[in-house]
């Protein structure tokens, strides 16, 4: 019995060790990030790493860090519009969106999903995709240290920088510069819309092959871009 006490003991131990030593690792990393920024993403690693392993031929990374001044007015805004419209006024969370996407959910519907600009870049910097309970409560802690230690202006520029736009394609830099062979500092308010409109399934909606869907959802893009205001909202954050 002692031996196995002092087995219990250990493994007890061992458990609290990595989880003082995930709390400090992301705790650090975090409030370092908002002054350092991330050469990669958890994302942008396994999307290189299964394109390695499955030997495929026409896989081309491409990614671009761009500063805040760098990125058109007209991305930011077009994000906002299509990802998260309550992005400058909220906590982390929009409690109203994840109790539709739930609602959705029961009754058999496509989902949207209910994820902030802020949950994504949880996501897209540190996890992997999935929708289990203990991957939505780690991005929910994580969630939650980004929106403390980072101001809103932070939070857009990395997830603007890290969002995945094509196959291979990470960063609004690198797409604008794929598809619209201009730096993303030169976007226009419809590039900007089509752009937006891939960002929930990058890898099936094409900016460069847009098909009826993109195309109408960049229209609808559009017109929220306007009816939020438009570059003026970015006055707000």
């Amino acid at each position: 019995m002692s031996r196995a006490r002092n087995i219990g003991k250990k493994i007890l131990a061992g458990i609290r060790l990595l989880l003082i030593s995930w709390l400090v690792f992301s705790i650090g990393s975090v409030l370092l990030m908002r002054w350092v920024d991330p050469w990669t993403s958890a994302f942008m690693l396994r999307d290189r790493g299964i394109a390695l392993f499955s030997g495929d031929d026409s896989y081309h990374f491409s990614h671009q860090w761009a500063d805040w001044s760098q990125i058109s007015g007209q991305i930011k805004v077009a994000v906002m519009a299509s990802e998260d419209q309550t992005f400058p006024s909220h906590y982390g969370f929009d409690f109203s969106a994840m109790q539709k996407a739930w609602q959705q959910n029961r009754r058999g519907r496509r989902l949207r999903g209910g994820s902030t600009i802020s949950q994504q870049v949880a996501k897209n910097l540190y996890l992997w995709p999935g929708t289990s309970y203990v991957r939505k409560g780690i991005e929910a802690y994580l969630t939650v240290l980004i929106e403390t230690c980072w101001p809103k202006r932070r939070i857009l520029e990395i997830y603007l920088n890290s969002a995945e736009f094509g196959k291979g394609v990470f960063g609004v830099e690198a797409a604008s510069r794929r598809f619209f062979n201009k730096p993303a500092a030169k976007l226009s308010t419809s590039e900007a819309a089509l752009l937006a409109a891939v960002l929930p399934a990058p890898k099936r909606y094409l900016v460069n092959k847009p098909s009826a869907y993109v195309k109408a959802r960049q229209a609808w893009i559009t017109r929220q871009m306007a009816r939020l205001g438009g570059i003026a909202t970015l006055q707000t954050l």
